[in-house]
């Protein structure tokens, strides 16, 4: 076995195991995904470039929280807690 057989054995094997690592990532969360139950609505959505924001409706008490990961932390943390109607309080009456 020469040095060129040995370097594309080996070669091939990494490729291979990088093609396996790839195919066993964990998916990730991606904007305007929705998940809705009976009592609780999740959506996610872009909130900045490259930073994702959930959003959790609770249909009972109509209130609505954004949660957000803080890379400082290295945690998901809570933005704001606001009733649904304040989104749209500047929207035009129904006629």
């Amino acid at each position: 076995m020469n040095k060129q057989t040995y370097t594309i054995g080996i070669l091939s094997i990494t490729a291979l195991i990088l093609f396996v690592a790839n195919l066993m990532m964990p998916t990730s969360a991606h904007g305007g995904f929705v998940m809705k139950d009976r009592d609780y609505q999740l959506i996610t959505a872009k909130q900045q470039v490259g930073d994702e924001a959930i959003y959790v409706l609770d249909s009972r008490t109509g209130l609505m929280a954004v949660f957000n990961y803080d890379p400082g932390r290295k945690a998901i943390v809570l933005r704001q807690v606001k009733p649904v109607q304040d989104a749209f309080a500047g929207a035009l009456p129904v006629r």
